[in-house]
């Protein structure tokens, strides 16, 4: 069965030199006001029994016009500097507790980890590093043939990573956190909310949520995405665990996050 941007094994190569890394769109400048809509409480369960009280925030007037909401948690107004997650939507890993990613482990993470320190995860709908929901899964039938979570995107006509983090800026601002700690591995998202006038005052680095069929996923991430993760031990862990193909040894995974 063809799969949408099906191509044939040098589309990898031709990627690379067509898009060098995986360098998204230059977002800079000043950010338009967005408006807090609605503040209504949520009891959290997760799987594991953990459990928590966020404040859910909703806005009006994002750039992007999607339906990105925060997820107070803690005390951010005591916290003195508000701990921030970007979390962008995955609902194979989120909801359905896909393992071909870490989404799922790091969204569980942020929500514990930040209830304690007080702060924000701003939860994005940015699926599939912004290429949406069945294109995030025709890119995972392009990983199953060889290509690595970068190439399967750039295969299908897209970005490396798509992801604009302006909507987060203007979610940010109007909740008062133009000055914050960034909980994230992912340079991207530090370096575009400093453009839109968001104070990173220290990155936070997540915890490393290994598995034997996401640790390729996580060496693709932090070889070609600059995320602050141990290369050269995910590469070794990786090995193992990459199945070899049509198209070559495969890559698991497709979220950025």
């Amino acid at each position: 069965m063809a799969v949408p941007g099906d191509r044939p094994r040098h589309v990898a190569d031709v990627a690379r030199k067509l898009v060098p890394g995986r360098r998204a769109r230059l977002v800079t400048g000043t950010v338009r006001a967005a408006a807090i809509r609605r503040r209504i409480p949520i009891p959290l369960r997760f799987g594991d029994g953990y459990s928590t009280v966020a404040t859910v925030v909703s806005f009006t007037g994002l750039t992007d016009a999607q339906q990105h909401v925060a997820l107070e948690l803690g005390r951010p107004a005591a916290a003195g500097l508000p701990l921030v997650r970007l979390h962008s939507e995955c609902l194979t890993g989120d909801v359905f507790g896909s393992q071909r990613c870490d989404c799922g482990p790091q969204l569980r993470e942020a929500v514990e980890r930040i209830t304690r320190h007080g702060g924000y995860v701003l939860y994005l709908r940015q699926e599939g590093r912004g290429i949406g929901l069945y294109d995030k899964l025709d890119a995972y039938a392009l990983q199953d043939r060889g290509l690595d979570t970068y190439d399967a995107n750039l295969a299908l006509g897209h970005r490396a990573d798509e992801r604009d983090y302006t909507s987060a800026a203007q979610m940010l601002h109007a909740l008062g956190a133009s000055r914050i700690e960034l909980l994230s591995n992912n340079p991207d998202k530090g370096a575009q909310l400093g453009r839109l006038g968001i104070t990173i005052a220290r990155q936070v680095p997540t915890a490393l949520h290994l598995t034997g069929t996401n640790a390729a996923y996580l060496a693709t991430k932090a070889r070609r995405g600059g995320h602050d993760l141990l290369s050269r031990s995910l590469e070794r862990a990786a090995e193992p665990h990459r199945q070899p193909g049509p198209l070559g040894p495969a890559h698991v995974g497709t979220e950025g996050r």
